[in-house]
C-alpha cells in the first residue's frame, strides 16, 4: 500500500513537473522572440487575464449559463440513453426497427444540425441543451446495449431456472453486469457534453463561454480566449472526475489498472 502511494505521488510530481517545464518554455519563447500577444499570449498574461475576469465579475453570468447547459444536457442525454438503450436491448422488435435509425442519426454531424436546432429552439438555453443531449446520447446508448448483451448466458439460464421474473433478472443480473460498460460510456459523454455546449454557443447564443470566445476572438483578445479555454478544460476535467469517482464507488468490485497517461 505504501509503495503504491509513493508511486502515485511520484507520478503526480512527474505530471506537474512536465506541465511546469512546458509552461516555462512557452513563457520563454514569447519573451525571447517578443511574440505578439495578438498571436500567442504568454502564460503569465493568460493568468492575469483569467484573474481579472473573476475579479471584475463579468465571467460569472456566462459561466452560469454554460454550466447550466452542460449539466442539463448531460443529464437529459444520460436518461434518454439509458431508457432507449434498455428498450433496444430487451425488446428485439425495438432493436430491429429503431436501432438502424439511431445509428443513422448518429452519423449526421451535430455541427451541421446545430444551426437547425438554433432556428427551431431559439438562441436561449434550449437549443444548446438539445445539442449537448444529442452528443451525449449515443455513447451511453451503445454502452447500455453492449452491457446488457454481455450478460453471462449461464447466469441468465440460472435465473430462469430459479423462477426469477424479468424485472428481477433486470435488476439483479443485467444492470449490475452492464454497469462497467455504462460508466465507461458516461465518462466519454461527460467530455463530449462540454464540446456539444460550446458548438451550440458558437452557432448562436446571447451568453455563455462559447459566446465570450467568439467575442474575444473578434476583438483580438487572445489572452481572453486562452483564459476561457482553461475554464472549459477545468469544467470538462471536473465532470469527468466526478463520473470516474462515481464509477469507482458503484462498481467497487472492479479493480481497474491505472491508465497509461492519466492519473486516477
Amino acid at each position: 500500500m505504501k509503495n503504491a502511494r509513493v508511486a502515485k505521488l511520484l507520478q503526480n510530481l512527474q505530471v506537474t513537473g512536465l506541465a511546469i517545464v512546458l509552461l516555462a518554455i512557452w513563457e520563454g519563447v514569447c519573451r525571447i522572440f517578443e511574440v505578439s500577444p495578438l498571436v500567442l499570449p504568454a502564460p503569465s498574461g493568460v493568468v492575469i487575464r483569467l484573474y481579472r475576469m473573476f475579479a471584475e465579475g463579468a465571467i460569472w453570468p456566462h459561466l452560469g449559463v454554460t454550466l447550466s447547459e452542460i449539466l442539463i444536457g448531460f443529464f437529459v442525454g444520460i436518461i434518454s440513453g439509458l431508457v432507449v438503450g434498455a428498450l433496444v436491448s430487451l425488446v428485439p422488435t425495438v432493436e430491429r426497427l429503431v436501432y438502424p435509425y439511431l445509428v443513422a442519426l448518429q452519423t449526421v454531424p451535430k455541427v451541421a444540425v446545430a444551426p437547425l436546432l438554433v432556428i427551431w429552439f431559439g438562441y436561449g438555453l434550449t437549443s444548446k441543451i438539445v445539442i449537448t443531449a444529442l452528443i451525449c446520447f449515443f455513447p451511453i446508448l451503445v454502452s447500455v446495449i453492449s452491457g446488457f448483451h454481455s450478460t453471462d448466458r449461464d447466469q441468465l439460464d440460472m435465473m430462469k431456472a430459479y423462477g426469477a421474473t424479468p424485472l428481477q433478472t433486470l435488476l439483479r443480473l443485467r444492470i449490475p453486469s452492464a454497469l462497467v460498460l455504462i460508466f465507461a460510456g458516461l465518462e466519454i459523454a461527460s467530455v463530449l457534453a462540454v464540446i456539444g455546449t460550446i458548438v451550440g454557443e458558437f452557432v448562436g447564443a446571447q451568453a455563455g463561454l462559447g459566446y465570450l470566445i467568439m467575442s474575444y476572438n473578434f476583438n483580438l483578445d487572445m489572452a481572453g480566449v486562452f483564459a476561457i479555454l482553461i475554464i472549459l478544460s477545468a469544467i470538462g476535467m471536473t465532470l469527468h472526475g466526478i463520473t470516474r469517482f462515481a464509477g469507482r464507488r458503484y462498481i467497487f468490485w472492479i479493480r481497474r489498472e491505472p491508465a497509461a497517461v492519466m492519473p486516477h
